[in-house]
């Protein structure tokens, strides 16, 4: 199967992750793909726990090494915030820059309030995540914001999610390159995922990254491999 990244059209420089829960875990995927290609760094232009599988550096002073993963950013109590340095110069220091730049508390749904999301000026592309697990739920337990999910989509907070209302929202996103449909962990949850993915005019990857196959499907176009 094709790797994600080239998939997803993702290129040297910045590419901001927005949306619901499964941003880092996605972030952390194309880090590892793309660490075959170049150099990546990873950061938040929100807040995230810091990576631990990756160097911190607090400031880069170098490029970072071809093949090498580092993050970097301040530190806001016991999570990652936004680095010192501007995004610009972090692409200028390394191939890729990944920047997760939305916050959902980890929930599979997310609704904008009007500062968010935080996409860093000059993203490249910018990727949207869904949680295939918030479909078929009450909105009050699956979106972040939930009044304002309901809002958006004419609904009560206490209905239940179902995929136009998912589209309505995705639709007032600033941005959409591409979207990352995840936690279709079985047949039943992918073979949602695909409905759902139907509904969008993107790229849409299907994916479960606790699972042995991570990777479940590519949608584009209306062709699925």
């Amino acid at each position: 199967m094709q790797p994600l990244h080239e998939f997803l059209g993702i290129q040297k420089g910045i590419t901001a992750l927005i949306g619901g829960g499964g941003k880092t875990s996605t972030m952390i995927a194309l880090a590892e793909e793309l660490r075959m290609k170049g150099s990546v760094v990873v950061c938040t232009s929100t807040h995230i726990r810091k990576p631990e599988q990756y160097p911190y550096l607090p400031r880069l002073r170098d490029p970072v090494s071809l093949g090498q993963v580092v993050s970097t950013g301040r530190f806001d109590g016991n999570k990652l915030t936004v680095p010192e340095q501007s995004f610009s110069e972090l692409a200028g220091l390394s191939d890729y820059v990944l920047v997760e730049a939305d916050g959902s508390r980890q929930l599979p749904l997310k609704a904008h309030a009007s500062h968010e999301p935080v996409i860093p000026e000059g993203s490249g592309t910018v990727l949207v995540v869904i949680g295939i697990d918030g479909l078929g739920r009450p909105i009050r337990d699956v979106a972040h914001r939930p009044e304002l999910f309901a809002a958006l989509t004419h609904a009560d907070p206490n209905d239940t999610v179902t995929m136009q209302m998912i589209r309505d929202v995705v639709k007032t996103y600033p941005r959409c390159d591409g979207i990352v449909i995840n936690k279709a962990d079985d047949a039943e949850d992918i073979a949602k995922a695909e409905a759902l993915a139907a509904l969008f005019n993107v790229p849409v990857a299907i994916t479960a990254w606790e699972t042995d196959q991570p990777i479940k499907a590519y949608r584009r176009a209306n062709v699925w491999s």
